[in-house]
């Protein structure tokens, strides 16, 4: 059995008890809990910061008892999230390793009544309740849950880390266990089997990278700081970190995977170039894979203009490069004449071909179909991978917590960056003309999104008749040539347009520091972490940017889809990404998150104990194997 740590509010327990505890785990105290690992006490309060958790929680005391439990940011200096249970996982990097389903991967036990949930030793249920029974004379809280024929198990809170909600797919309802029964067994012992299998093929895919190695790049030049002294802002902290991590893995005699995850507009992008500078001085080429054109061709002009006093080579391979222009690259890139390419799933071709790749940068993986997932996992053998990612899907986290992802965490907000103010309307003509004339007042730019193609002219109609005549409207959508999206987004770069009406083309990354209202229609058809991504594209100044969502009454759109856009509305703060990822999670379901093989098991037990199942198997055949 392992040791974990429940704390809970009105459970009576001396802070000393707290402390002592916390640090048999391998927990740390300092002065100011900055770090995972962590923690620290200022009064009654004590404030510790959970292995794999964004921010630190802050428990209260009153009396002997405890008063409440919330995250913290640091940073913003706010509560963000209240909770009456949390578990303290072991600080692993300092404990002894523990290899059991039962460690729960989400510290935060977060169930409503009627959710599904997973017991690790009895199976799949329904939370009914919390119900107050007497036990050995004295009165507590159990957690009600019930199986199937109507079978009822009672929790105790001392038990609660053998509970996880159950995640999988949305449209799918799980089967609930019966008590007393081998069932359960069974389900895990196949479920084991089948994870086994897939571990096998994973840690095979780790080993071929490790035994084929990977390129020691040399410590930083003199030219290497005259790059990074270019950045036209200043630093995080966070980005400073980062960049520490890429570079330690890139000067390391093995292949780097590793992922940056923070928020829209947070800098993981300069965090990337920095590492395509050093592979270039290295004499290796760079790979840069974006989802969309649009993006493609912003990375590309901002290399252009950071590499310009540099003898390096950036070229594009995208819609907007012409077949004679796309010829010449793939030329240019066989022969290594290029040093950095950025591109979309265009540089999946058949035809491209590299001289000397050394790393890949991937923007936003989980925007890339199955098919192209599988083009990447061939590319990745021998180079090193660097992946960025705003609201990174849980698979992500999961797979950094398992040990089979590096990861490194952006979460300090650029100085003086202000949330953007999101809100909820109803389509009306006044709304939307005060809104773009609020911010073509002040001099700023907007994005209208309208992500349906056919009736676009009817928006670009009425978005006419609607304003004055001095406000200059632009359209752009995929179906368009290069050369009329590049021509527009030239002029919207360039302040020649007030309002840009557009498709989801704008979604990821680009970054026009002017457009600081967005208008969203007919939000509720858009996924969770597709409005995070959109609103992203403003609010990167010291500007207070606004989010104007536009749906009919929350009462007449679907429960999910009304859920969501509550979602978005509540996340509107600084560094939201990560509770977008995990609300997206528990909206849609697990999908493809590891793969179409695995998608059975997941359902039979959910995503939580599967992702515990696996990690459990990747450690014992590490330890069987050596691999470590």
């Amino acid at each position: 059995m392992f040791d974990t740590f429940k704390i809970y509010t009105h459970k009576a327990i001396a802070l000393e008890k707290v402390i002592e505890t916390l640090t048999s785990l391998g927990y740390r105290r300092v002065a100011e809990a900055w770090d995972e690992g962590d923690f620290s006490v200022y009064g009654d309060v004590l404030e510790v910061f959970p292995i794999n958790f964004t921010c630190p929680v802050r428990i209260e005391w009153e009396y002997e008892k405890i008063k409440k439990i919330y995250n913290f940011d640091k940073v913003l200096n706010r509560k963000v999230t209240d909770y009456s249970l949390l578990i303290i996982i072991p600080n692993l990097k300092k404990a002894k390793k523990y290899r059991s389903e039962d460690l729960p991967l989400e510290a935060f036990l977060q169930i409503q009544e009627g959710d599904y949930i997973v017991h690790t030793r009895q199976g799949i249920g329904k939370f009914c309740r919390m119900t107050k029974l007497k036990v050995k004379e004295s009165y507590d809280y159990y957690f009600e849950i019930e199986y199937d024929k109507g079978d009822k198990l009672y929790v105790c809170k001392e038990d609660a880390h053998l509970i996880q909600k159950y995640t999988n797919f949305a449209s799918k309802r799980p089967k609930l266990s019966r008590l007393g029964s081998k069932e359960w067994s069974k389900i895990k012992s196949k479920v084991e089997r089948g994870v086994k299998e897939f571990a096998l093929g994973i840690l095979k895919r780790e080993a071929q990278r490790k035994i084929i190695g990977g390129f020691s790049y040399p410590k930083d030049d003199k030219w290497q700081e005259e790059f990074e002294k270019n950045f036209p802002y200043q630093e995080t902290p966070d980005q400073i970190k980062a960049t520490e991590d890429v570079k330690k893995d890139m000067e390391s005699e093995f292949c780097m995977d590793r992922i940056i995850c923070g928020d829209v507009g947070y800098g993981k992008t300069e965090v990337a170039m920095r590492a395509a500078f050093k592979a270039v001085i290295g004499g290796k080429q760079v790979a840069f894979l974006v989802p969309t054109t649009i993006l493609a061709f912003q990375h590309y002009s901002t290399l252009m203009k950071r590499l310009e006093n540099f003898p390096f080579s950036v070229d594009m391979l995208s819609r907007f490069r012409s077949p004679a222009q796309q010829r010449k690259t793939l030329e240019e890139l066989a022969k290594g004449k290029v040093d950095i390419v950025v591109g979309t799933h265009r540089l999946f071709s058949d035809d491209v071909k590299f001289k000397n790749l050394g790393l890949l940068i991937i923007d936003e993986e989980h925007r890339f179909g199955v098919r192209h997932k599988e083009k990447i996992k061939n590319l990745k053998i021998g180079i090193d991978i660097l992946s960025l990612s705003a609201t990174p899907i849980p698979r992500t986290l999961y797979m950094s917590f398992i040990g089979l992802k590096s990861i490194s965490i952006i979460r300090t907000p650029p100085k003086q960056r202000l949330g953007v103010k999101t809100t909820l309307h109803q389509f009306r003509k006044d709304i939307i003309r005060d809104a773009v004339m609020e911010e073509v007042k002040r001099g700023g730019q907007v994005f209208f999104i309208h992500n349906r193609i056919d009736t676009i002219p009817k928006i670009e109609s009425l978005l006419k008749k609607n304003l004055p005549d001095n406000v200059s409207i632009g359209v752009i959508y995929g179906r368009m040539s290069a050369s009329e999206i590049e021509h527009i987004m030239f002029d919207f770069i360039n302040k020649k347009i007030d309002c840009l009406l557009s498709t989801t083309i704008v979604e990821s990354g680009i970054d026009i520091p002017n457009a600081n209202t967005i208008i969203i229609n007919d939000a509720h058809r858009f996924g969770l972490a597709d409005l995070h991504q959109l609103r992203g594209r403003v609010g990167r100044m010291n500007i207070q940017a606004y989010a104007y969502l536009l749906t009919p009454p929350l009462n007449v759109v679907a429960s999910e889809a009304a859920q969501r856009i509550k979602y978005i509305c509540e996340f509107s703060h600084l560094g939201a990404g990560f509770e977008v990822a995990m609300s997206d999670l528990e909206l849609r379901g697990a999908g493809n998150i590891l793969g179409k093989e695995q998608h059975g098991f997941i359902w039979m037990v959910g995503f939580d104990l599967y992702c515990r199942l696996l990690k459990k198997e990747i450690e014992y055949l590490k330890d069987t194997f050596k691999l470590n």
